[in-house]
C-alpha cells in the first residue's frame, strides 16, 4: 500500500472510530437527558399516544383521559376540577406534572413494574397499551364538604380527614385552589396563559397546603405535652399548674401570657384539665420546665414529629420541633411557637393517634390499583409505623379532649356525638397580625372513626386580630365530622 492510501485508510478509520464514539456518546451517556429535553416532541408524542389510567374516588371520576383529533392522541380532563386538585394535582403537556399525576406516573402511564403482565398480553395481541387506574381512599362527599367549607368563606387553608384505624386519607383540601384542566389543553397559547396567571396568583394556588406548607402548631401542640407529661407518671388530668396570666420564663427576661393576658380560672393554680381546655400558655411553660425537653421531645417524635418520612404517595414536608437549646426555648415551643413547624397532615396524624388507642398509622392515598378493564392489581393494606403512646395515655387524652370539646362555643355543634378536639391559635410575631388557627378533632370519642386537622391561614376571617381557632376553623371541621360519620352510617 503507498503512503498516501495508507494515510487515506487511516483517516477513515479515525472517522469512524470518531463516529462510534460520538454515537454511544450520544445514546448511552446523554439518553437520558434527551429523551426528558422539553424540546424531544418525540417523546412527548409517544407519551400521550397511549391512553392514560382514571383516578377516582368512590363512584366518581376525577380525572381522565379523553380521545382527541390533534397530535398529541389524548387529553387528560378533571371533571372536579379545583375540589380534587390538592390530590390529583395536574398533568401538562409543556409544564409537567405534581400530586398524585406526578406521584404516580409509573402506575398511570402503564411503566409500573406491577402491570409487566398486562404490558406483555398488550404485546401479544396488539391492544392498544394503557395506563392503570388508581382508587383513592378519599370520599368525594366528604372532600366536596371540606372544600365547601374553606372556600366558601374565601378561606386560605387546608382540611385533613383520616380514618385512624387504617390511616385512610379520608379527604385533603388545600385553598385557594386551581382548575387543574385549565394545565391540561393541548392548545399551547392558552396553556402558558393559564401557567402565567397560576404562577403569580397572589396567594398562591399551586402550592399544597395540607402537606408541603408547614404552620406554627399553636395551642395544638399542648396535646404532645399532655401526653407527655401523663406518660411520666408525675402528673395526672388533676395535677396543679399555675393559673397566673402572665409568667417570667426560665432566663429571668422573657414574659409570656395567656390569651388576651387572661388568667387561668380564678384561683392561684388550675388542675392540667382545666389547663388544656383553658389552653393556657402560663401552665403549660411551666409544665415544660419541669418535664425538660427529652420528655416532650421523645413524644413528638413518636408521633412522627421530625421522624417519619410519609409518602402518599406525595411526600409530605417533614414537621418539626425546630432549634430548643435552653429551657426558655423549650417553654416557649411547648405552646406550638418559636421554631415549631406542623403540616396539617401531621397534626392529622396526631388527632387519629390518639383516637386509635396510641396506634400511628401510615395515611395513605390509594385505596387500589387496578388494570385499564378494572380488575384489581394490588390493594393497599393499612400500616401500623408504632405506638407513640400507651393505651391508658391515649384514653386520658381522649376524656380531656371531650372536656375540651364540650367547653367551645362555636358553630356546627353535632346534636348526640361526643367530639374530642383541641382548638389552636398561633401568634405570627405581632399582635398587629391575624393569627393562624387550627381545630384538630375526631369522633364519635368513644369508637372514632374519622379524624380532622383544619388551619386557617392569618386574615382567614377578614384579618381579624381576635380570630380563633374555635371560632373559625372549628365550624369547618364539625361540618367535616358530620359528614364523615353520615356516611359511616350509610347517609
Amino acid at each position: 500500500m503507498n503512503t498516501p492510501v495508507r494515510r487515506i485508510a487511516i483517516a477513515v478509520m479515525a472517522m469512524i472510530v470518531l463516529l462510534l464514539a460520538n454515537l454511544t456518546y450520544v445514546q448511552v451517556v446523554q439518553a437520558s437527558s434527551l429523551r426528558t429535553d422539553d424540546r424531544n416532541k418525540r417523546v412527548l408524542l409517544a407519551e400521550y399516544a397511549r391512553k392514560r389510567g382514571q383516578i377516582s374516588a368512590g363512584t366518581q371520576i376525577v380525572a381522565s383521559s379523553t380521545e382527541t383529533d390533534d397530535r398529541l392522541r389524548y387529553q387528560r380532563q378533571y371533571p372536579k376540577g379545583p375540589v380534587f386538585a390538592a390530590i390529583t394535582g395536574y398533568y401538562s403537556p409543556n409544564h409537567g406534572s405534581s400530586g398524585l399525576e406526578a406521584a404516580a406516573e409509573d402506575i398511570l402511564n402503564g411503566s409500573d413494574d406491577r402491570l409487566f403482565g398486562r404490558r406483555l398480553s398488550d404485546l401479544i395481541t396488539g391492544r392498544d397499551p394503557a395506563g392503570a387506574n388508581v382508587v383513592l381512599t378519599v370520599d368525594p362527599d366528604v372532600q366536596q364538604t371540606a372544600y365547601d367549607q374553606l372556600s366558601a368563606k374565601d378561606y386560605k387553608g387546608s382540611v385533613v380527614a383520616l380514618d385512624p384505624r387504617t390511616g385512610a386519607v379520608l379527604a385533603m383540601v388545600s385553598t385557594p385552589a386551581y382548575d387543574p384542566t385549565d394545565l391540561a389543553t393541548h392548545d399551547p397559547a392558552k396553556e402558558n396563559s393559564a401557567w402565567q396567571s397560576l404562577t403569580s396568583a397572589k396567594p398562591p394556588v399551586l402550592n399544597n397546603r395540607a402537606i408541603s406548607e408547614r404552620y406554627f402548631p399553636g395551642s395544638t401542640f399542648k396535646l404532645i405535652d399532655t401526653a407527655a407529661a401523663l406518660a411520666s407518671g408525675r402528673y395526672t388530668p388533676d395535677s396543679q399548674l399555675t393559673a397566673a396570666a402572665h409568667l417570667t420564663l426560665a432566663n429571668g427576661r422573657t414574659d409570656l401570657e395567656n390569651y388576651n393576658g387572661n388568667a387561668c380560672g380564678t384561683g392561684a393554680t388550675a388542675s392540667l384539665r382545666d389547663a388544656l381546655q383553658r389552653s393556657c400558655n402560663t401552665a403549660f411553660a411551666q409544665l415544660a420546665g419541669e418535664l425538660g425537653l427529652d420528655p416532650i421531645k421523645q413524644q413528638a417524635e413518636a408521633l412522627g414529629v421530625g421522624t417519619q418520612k410519609i409518602q402518599l404517595p406525595m411526600t409530605v414536608a417533614d414537621s418539626t420541633l425546630g432549634q430548643i437549646s435552653d429551657t426558655t426555648e423549650l417553654q416557649q415551643s411547648s405552646i406550638g411557637q418559636r421554631s415549631v413547624a406542623f403540616t396539617p397532615m401531621q397534626n392529622a396524624m396526631i388527632a387519629a393517634t390518639i383516637a386509635n388507642g396510641g396506634r400511628l398509622m401510615k395515611p395513605y392515598l390509594i385505596k387500589e390499583i387496578q388494570a385499564p378493564d378494572l380488575t384489581p392489581v394490588e390493594t393497599a393494606d393499612p400500616d401500623q409505623l408504632g405506638q407513640a403512646m400507651s393505651p391508658s395515655v391515649a384514653a386520658t387524652l381522649n376524656e380531656l379532649m371531650v372536656n375540651n370539646e364540650r367547653s367551645y362555643a362555636g358553630a356546627g355543634k353535632i346534636q348526640g356525638v361526643d367530639i374530642a378536639a383541641k382548638t389552636g391559635t398561633a401568634e405570627l410575631g405581632s399582635k398587629n397580625i391575624a393569627p393562624h388557627v387550627w381545630y384538630v378533632a375526631f369522633a364519635p370519642a368513644e369508637n372514632p372513626t374519622v379524624a380532622v386537622a383544619v388551619l386557617v391561614e392569618s386574615e382567614g376571617d377578614g384579618g381579624d386580630l381576635a380570630a380563633t381557632g374555635g371560632k373559625v376553623a372549628a365550624p369547618i371541621g364539625r361540618a367535616v365530622i358530620k359528614k364523615a360519620l353520615e356516611k359511616a352510617a350509610g347517609g
